[in-house]
Formats: structure tokens, sequence, C-alpha cells
């Protein structure tokens, strides 16, 4: 179908690989611990959004050009590590204190901040973009009528996988901050773990290289 071969083992490998905690599976569990459930849900979704930038871009072609070009690479590396940065430095600000929640108008901003910092933070990752570029081409078939088309089919179904996990995440992170108390020190901590931690990925991708 659409040129794909070993598509079941695409589907357990995508499955393993998204199992394997990353920066964006932190800032879900962050998010959840923190938040509960549907904000680590909602952080989940901006990040499944974010990796859809991927897919097309490497199903346009234009990944390539990231691990073909240094100075397209080192432009979105520092944008994405100074975002990392920031969202660190957010999370401290704030001093481990939540947004109130029962406040309906801030509560509807804090969804879409949520949201947006959770696309950024994949969308901004030129890491990402380069292993979709060094995976879904081992499972298109050569003579495939439609790469683009097999791109976007693996890439599409590595990314709502990839959501399901990451709702299971943010599950499971609400359900062990509920029992040991969302607010109080633990948030505190929980936050500016979680902030330390973003400040410590964006700095190591900015001293990241095309192929490490």
């Amino acid at each position: 179908m659409f040129g794909v071969h070993d598509f079941f083992l695409f589907v357990l490998s995508g499955l393993l690989l998204n199992i394997t905690p990353g920066q964006d599976v932190f800032y879900i569990v962050s998010r959840g611990a923190s938040h509960g459930w549907k904000i680590g849900s909602v952080a989940a979704l901006g990040v499944g959004t974010g990796c859809f930038v991927h897919v097309f871009a490497a199903a346009l072609g234009l990944s390539a050009i990231l691990a073909t070009s240094a100075m397209a690479f080192t432009v979105v590396k520092f944008v994405g590590a100074a975002y990392l940065i920031w969202v660190g430095l957010t999370m401290w600000r704030k001093n481990g204190n939540g947004h109130d929640a029962e406040n309906d108008e801030f509560f509807r901003v804090n969804v879409r901040k949520i949201y947006s910092q959770g696309f950024w933070t994949n969308a901004l990752n030129p890491k990402v973009a380069l292993f979709f570029m060094a995976f879904l081409p081992q499972f298109v078939a050569a003579d495939a009528p439609n790469k683009p088309l097999a791109f976007l089919f693996l890439g599409v179904v590595f990314t709502l996988n990839g959501t399901l996990v990451n709702l299971a995440y943010a599950w499971s992170a609400a359900r062990v901050s509920a029992r040991l108390g969302r607010g109080g020190a633990f948030g505190t901590w929980a936050k500016r773990a979680a902030g330390t931690l973003f400040i410590g990925l964006g700095i190591r991708l900015a001293m990241a290289d095309p192929v490490s």
C-alpha cells in the first residue's frame, strides 16, 4: 500500500521509539503533573500537531535541506534552543505556582499557551526532521509509485501512534501527581525540575551538530 513495506515492523519500531522519553515527553509529563490530565492532553496534542510539520517537510523533501545545509540547520537549531530555554525559564519564573484554573478567561488563554508550547517544542527541533529523513525511507520501496504519499502515510501513522503514547504519559503523570498532591511542595518541585530540564535540553540542542 502506497509503496510501503514491512508496515507492522514500522508500527512496532515507531511505538518503541515513542515510548522512549525525549523533550516532548518531558514537556507533556510536566504539564500533566502540574495541571492534570486535560492540560497534559492539550500539551500532547500540541506536540502531535508540531510533528506534522516534520511529516510534511519530509514528504516534500524540505528536511533534506536541513540535512545538507549547515546554515539552515544552524538557524533552526538556535531558534529551537532559544525557545526551549525560554520555556524552561518561564517555568522557573512562575515559582512553581500554576495559573488559577477557576478563572475561565485566563484558563482559555492558558490552554492555548500550553498547546502552542507543545507545538513549537516539536516543530522547532531540527533533530526531529532529520529523524524522519533517516527513519521513514527504510520502509518505502525503491520503486514506490508515489514516494511523497508513502512518506505522508508513514508519517501520519507514526504521529498518531506517538500521540496515543503521549496521551498515556499525560494520564500517568496526572495520576501520580494526584496521589502525591499536585499543589504545594510537589507542584513547585515538578515545575522547577521540568524548567531545569528544558534549559538543559536547549543548551544541548544549541551545541548539537547535524550528524550527532
